[in-house]
C-alpha cells in the first residue's frame, strides 16, 4: 500500500479519536480553537476513511481473477474478528457496568443485528448506531464490499459505473418501507471517489509534486472548516478526496517510512477500541474527580499501545492464519475434484 495513504489513514483515525475525546469528556463543548475544531469537524476523518477504502479496494483487486464469494470472504476475515471482539466487550460493559457507558442500553436483538452489520435503532434512542457505536461506518463498508463483489460480474473497466448504478438504485429502493433509509446518506458515494482516484493513479494522472498538493490540502481544509456537514458529500466528501489525491502526489516524500506505514496498519484497531478506552477513562475521571486533561493524557498512549497490540495479535496474525486455512481447504477441494 502507498505509505502516503497509510499515513493519511492513521491521521484520519486519530482525528476521529480526538473528536470523541471532545464528546466523551466535554459533550462537544469547547472554549479553545483546537477543541472546537475537533468537536465540530473531527468527524471528517470518516469521510477520508471512506475515500481511502474505495481507493484501496480498487487497487488491491485490479487485474486479479477472484470470485465474488472469495472477495467477500477475505473482507469478512479482515473486518469481522476485531469488530466482533470489541462489540462484545462494549456489550458486556453496557450490560454489567452501565455507568461506564450510561447513555446506552443493552438489547440482545440489537447486538445480533450489530454483529451482522444490519442498521437498527440503538436501544439508547439516539439513532441507527450499533452496540459499538463507531461500527455505523462498518455498516457502510460492508455494504460497499457487497456491491463491489457483485461488480466482479462485469468487466473491470465498468466496475465504477456498475457500483455507481447500484448505489443509485439502492438509494431509490430505500424509499420503500422494507429497506432502511440508512443507505440514502450521500456519504456512501465517497467510496466512488476513492475508486475514481485509484483509476486516475493507475493511468498516471496524479502527478508527483509538493507545492501544488500542499495548496490543494490547504484549500480542502479551509473548505471543511468553513462548511458544516449539511451537504456532507459536497462539503466534506469532495475535499476529502482532494486531500487523498494530494497525499498520493507526495508519495515519494513518504516512501519507506516504516513508522507511518505501521501507524496506518494499526488505524482500524485504534478506530474500534478508542471509545471503549475513553469511556473507561471518563468513568474513572468522574468517579475520582480528576482533571480531564490528566485522564486524556493517559488514555491517548493507552489507545496507541492497545491499537498496536490489537493489530498484531487480532488483525494480522488471525487474518493470516484464517486465510491460510481457507486456502488449504480450497486446495484440498480442488484436488478431490480432479481425482
Amino acid at each position: 500500500m502507498l505509505v502516503s495513504v497509510q499515513a493519511l489513514r492513521a491521521l484520519a483515525a486519530w482525528v476521529v479519536v480526538f473528536h470523541h475525546v471532545m464528546q466523551v469528556f466535554f459533550n462537544f463543548k469547547a472554549d479553545s480553537f483546537i477543541g472546537r475544531l475537533f468537536a465540530e469537524r473531527g468527524a471528517v476523518g470518516v469521510d477520508i476513511f471512506f475515500v481511502i477504502s474505495g481507493l484501496v479496494i480498487h487497487l488491491s483487486s485490479r487485474g486479479k481473477a477472484i470470485t465474488p464469494w472469495r472477495f467477500m470472504l477475505n473482507r469478512v476475515l479482515r473486518i469481522v474478528p476485531a469488530y466482533w471482539l470489541y462489540s462484545l466487550i462494549a456489550a458486556a460493559i453496557i450490560a454489567f457496568a452501565n455507568p461506564v457507558m450510561p447513555v446506552q442500553e443493552f438489547d440482545l436483538h440489537h447486538l445480533l443485528l450489530s454483529l451482522f452489520f444490519i442498521p437498527a435503532e440503538n436501544p439508547g434512542g439516539f439513532g441507527l448506531y450499533p452496540t459499538l457505536n463507531v461500527g455505523w461506518t462498518l455498516n457502510y463498508e460492508m455494504f460497499f464490499y457487497l456491491l463491489f463483489a457483485l461488480a466482479f460480474c462485469v468487466p473491470e473497466r465498468l466496475r465504477l459505473l456498475c457500483i455507481a448504478a447500484m448505489l443509485v438504485s439502492c438509494a431509490l429502493l430505500a424509499r420503500q418501507p422494507w429497506v432502511s433509509d440508512f443507505y440514502r446518506n450521500g456519504i456512501v458515494y465517497e467510496f466512488l471517489f476513492g475508486m475514481a482516484l485509484g483509476m486516475a493513479y493507475e493511468r498516471g494522472w496524479i502527478r508527483q509534486g509538493v507545492w501544488l498538493p500542499l495548496l490543494v490540502i490547504a484549500a480542502s481544509l479551509l473548505t471543511i472548516y468553513h462548511f458544516d456537514n449539511s451537504m456532507r458529500l459536497l462539503h466534506w466528501g469532495v475535499p476529502s478526496a482532494l486531500i487523498v489525491a494530494a497525499c498520493i502526489a507526495m508519495e515519494p516524500w513518504f516512501k519507506d517510512n516504516r513508522l507511518l506505514s505501521r501507524m496506518g496498519d494499526c488505524s482500524y484497531s485504534v478506530y474500534l477500541l478508542h471509545v471503549i478506552i475513553l469511556s473507561l477513562g471518563w468513568y474513572v475521571q468522574a468517579s475520582l474527580d480528576l482533571a480531564p486533561a490528566v485522564v486524556i493524557a493517559v488514555c491517548i498512549p493507552l489507545i496507541a499501545v492497545a491499537g498496536w497490540g490489537s493489530y498484531e495479535w487480532i488483525e494480522r496474525r488471525l487474518f493470516v492464519r484464517a486465510k491460510a486455512w481457507v486456502e488449504a481447504r480450497s486446495g484440498r477441494r480442488a484436488l478431490q475434484s480432479l481425482s
